[in-house]
């Protein structure tokens, strides 16, 4: 064989060894919104970063509120969301906003109750009701029946609630109203509510904090919080009137309905959902991608993150107490990628 010929193999393997891995160029993306998938999202990006070292995504963890803000003052090239954005919301963006689910997760009641450490059971209407403020001792015979044996003191209540806009905070009320008539007509569900009673942390930090340092506090909180910082979290009674404790197999069976009639924009609610097995207060949770990049290279960079994402980077999530999305997700996904033009 001439040395012609083997220069020309080398060089063609060369090209597709160098072609089957995107050249980006040094390339910074800024990105804001939930705390809820902070965990998950800074392994991403770290991961990514390994992958491709021109590349740097940072990103602010604000809330879903703050993220949603920023995406539609357009001063981030994307947002993250535990909450799909509202009709409203998506009408006041120049550019048609896109939802992409990453994981699901679960927001779970954790406490601190000196002296107790039992995993306590919550009805949903136990835990509107502490939030209306119609229950405020820890010992109230709502909360003593659904947990019999276990000696609940007469202390009170310090309820913690998010005092930022919050995908948690959408996905904890969105729950509420669905089981509670009294939540919905009063207060109702979205990023920021008008409280009742309580104190707010900000984001999912925050309320964990305050948790941990408040005797009779409870709040409510992204699961990987609640685990991290070894603070007890309860089960909850689901739409079967099974008290079921958030993991990844009662997580991943609230969104088994929803992965096969997922709706085309990727909108959708599984708090509340039917199943067995299934925890009540899950969620997916999404990254808001703009339609349209004017920078070529950016949007380049997001089709490859997320088309990754969906794919490499699901290995990563049960590690950090969130379930991989379902494949039928996946594949309605990886065809609305296309949708993204540069």
């Amino acid at each position: 064989m001439s040395r012609l010929r083997i220069a020309g193999i080398l060089l063609g393997l060369a090209g597709f060894i160098v072609g089957s891995v995107p050249a980006f160029g040094q390339t910074q993306l800024n990105a804001a919104g939930a705390t809820f998938p902070y965990p998950i999202y800074s392994k991403w990006f770290s991961e990514y970063h390994k992958k491709h070292p021109d590349i740097q995504i940072n990103y602010q963890s604000i809330g879903s509120g703050g993220g949603i803000q920023q995406l539609l003052s357009r001063t981030v090239d994307f947002g993250a969301s535990d909450g799909p954005m509202t009709d409203e919301q998506l009408k006041k963006s120049k550019i048609p906003i896109l939802h992409f689910p990453t994981v699901l997760g679960a927001a779970v009641p954790s406490y601190n109750i000196p002296g107790v450490n039992a995993e306590l059971n919550f009805s949903g209407e136990t835990l509107a009701n502490i939030y209306l403020g119609k229950i405020t001792k820890w010992n109230d015979a709502a909360i003593t029946r659904d947990n019999p044996g276990v000696k609940l003191p007469g202390t009170d209540i310090v309820v913690v609630h998010r005092s930022d806009g919050s995908g948690t905070t959408y996905i904890w009320t969105d729950f509420l109203s669905k089981v509670s008539p009294e939540w919905k007509s009063r207060v109702g569900h979205s990023t920021s509510v008008n409280w009742p009673v309580g104190l707010g942390g900000k984001g999912n930090e925050g309320v964990m904090g305050v948790v941990k340092q408040t005797p009779g506090a409870m709040g409510y909180v992204e699961l990987i919080y609640a685990i991290q910082n070894h603070v007890p979290y309860g089960r909850v009674k689901n739409s079967t009137g099974i008290f079921v404790k958030a993991d990844l197999k009662s997580v991943s069976e609230a969104a088994a309905g929803a992965a096969t009639n997922m709706p085309a924009d990727f909108r959708v609610s599984i708090t509340n959902a039917p199943g067995k097995g299934a925890y009540p207060i899950s969620s997916f949770t999404w990254l808001l991608i703009p339609e349209h990049f004017d920078n070529p290279q950016k949007g380049r960079i997001v089709v490859d993150f997320l088309k990754w994402m969906m794919v490499e980077g699901q290995q990563y999530t049960t590690s950090l107490a969130y379930a991989p999305l379902p494949k039928p997700v996946v594949a309605k996904e990886m065809k609305a990628v296309s949708k993204i033009t540069f």
